[in-house]
């Protein structure tokens, strides 16, 4: 698995990070807590070795027995606290939710904790009360890095992160990013490699890269809306692909978010041990032709308004 320094962190990590969200998340009931254990052993054993997970999602305390016996400075953990509540997240929240999240972890500190899926509308906020508890426990050593991530689904043009990035506080972000929404090229990516930020991509596989059906409709209303070609929702991707070595359409997104200049570290949430063999492959293949990811820049270059779910 071929490695990067994730910005200004300058941990070494894993090209493919394992994410413990999303809908195709690993535990979370659907399978066996012995097959989730053994999916990510797998994954550090194929040299994956970023692992992100987040109090919301139910998946701290399987990761933290997954890793009980994998060195601890082997693996970078990242982890979220909840800030889309009923009611304002309070200080004394984000200090007791990273005591829980370290207990469920198994560990004595994370590697980078995140504000978790913060709207435009709240950045403000939290920055005045919450980034000074989080620089305290930083102080403390129960976190080595900040994070913030980005409601990408609600904020498909990163309006949080054109904020967040104003402001010289965050060691990494979570950015969403994909062939269909590739608005973080210009107002994302700019930002954070002019202060050296460490980027999580998200989204780079969601349902309309991975369901034909969705691709189908999803290119259909954008082609209605004049967002794309209006050939795209008679073709589909295939012509902008013609002539491309490419097993599936998953492939061609995990390769086109890898070798985006700014991208560090590509996420990929699953539950198959198959799967993720597969999306290891991906992030070891060749890259795109020029020819294919030209086409593919140009097709969608005033998308800003889907996440591709």
């Amino acid at each position: 698995m071929n490695r990067i320094i994730l910005g200004r962190t300058g941990l070494e990590v894993s090209v493919l990070g394992l994410g413990a969200g999303g809908d195709s998340r690993l535990g979370a009931g659907r399978i066996a807590e012995a097959d989730s254990l053994r999916l990510v052993r797998a994954a550090i054993e194929r040299g994956v070795n970023f692992v992100d997970t987040a109090e919301a999602y139910g998946t701290e305390a399987l990761i933290g027995k997954a890793l009980r016996e994998v060195p601890r400075d082997s693996v970078v953990i990242s982890t979220k606290k909840t800030t889309r509540l009923e009611a304002p997240v309070r200080p004394e929240d984000v200090v007791s939710s990273l005591h829980a999240s370290l207990e469920r972890l198994g560990t004595d500190h994370v590697d980078v904790y995140h504000l978790h899926g913060v709207l435009p509308q709240h950045y403000a906020d939290l920055r005045e009360r919450i980034v000074p508890v989080l620089l305290r426990l930083r102080e403390q050593g129960k976190i080595r890095f900040l994070g913030i991530t980005e409601a990408f689904a609600a904020d498909p043009s990163h309006a949080t992160l054109e904020q967040a990035l104003r402001d010289d506080l965050w060691d990494v972000v979570m950015v969403g990013f994909n062939l269909l929404n590739q608005s973080a090229r210009a107002k994302v990516f700019p930002l954070t490699r002019a202060r050296n930020v460490g980027t999580l991509i998200m989204f780079a596989v969601r349902r309309a890269l991975s369901r034909p059906e969705r691709l189908k409709e999803l290119l259909a209303d954008l082609a209605a809306r004049g967002k794309v070609p209006r050939r795209l929702a008679d073709e589909g991707l295939d012509g902008l692909l013609e002539g491309e070595d490419a097993p599936s359409i998953p492939d061609v997104a995990y390769r086109f978010c890898r070798d985006e200049p700014g991208a560090h570290v590509i996420l990929s949430g699953t539950s198959s041990v198959e799967h993720l063999l597969d999306n290891v492959r991906s992030i070891e293949g060749p890259p795109l032709s020029a020819r294919a990811r030209a086409r593919l820049v140009e097709a969608f270059a005033e998308v800003d308004d889907v996440s591709g779910h």
